[in-house]
């Protein structure tokens, strides 16, 4: 049985300690998104909803299939994607977003609008900083 060890974030809006099982989760959820394949495959999945295991793959451009694999089944057991298998021959396997995992991606778009709106601001610091390196 694994050990949960006290929480050491404070609620934000109260300052009481955080349930050590959330803190679990967000530092879990934060791991598994800053996953350069599951945030890619959850924006393939949101723009584009439900598609083909290859189609994913095609979408997301550069994974491998067991990396794809590992990912959707990751994201199967967290309820952030469902997988339907179809009865036909050769089988058809399609995954999709679930509720929890639509909720995942909207949450994580405003990283997209944050890097937008400041992509010129962090480019300048990247060379200033490189430049004083140089």
């Amino acid at each position: 049985m694994a050990t949960v060890l006290p929480a050491r974030i404070a609620h934000p809006e109260t300052g009481a300690v955080a349930d050590p099982r959330v803190e679990a989760l967000v530092n879990d959820v934060i791991g598994r998104v800053a996953d350069k394949w599951t945030m890619l495959v959850l924006e393939v999945l949101a723009e584009h909803g439900e598609q083909r295991f290859s189609r994913v793959g095609d979408l997301v451009g550069g994974i491998s299939q067991k990396m794809l694999t590992q990912t959707l089944r990751q994201m199967e057991r967290d309820g952030l994607v469902v997988r339907t298998v179809h009865p036909v021959i050769p089988p058809k396997v399609e995954y999709r977003l679930t509720d929890l995992g639509l909720t995942l991606a909207e949450a994580f778009c405003g990283v997209w609008t944050w890097a937008e709106a400041n992509i010129e601001r962090i480019e300048a610091s990247r060379a200033a900083f490189d430049a004083r390196k140089a």
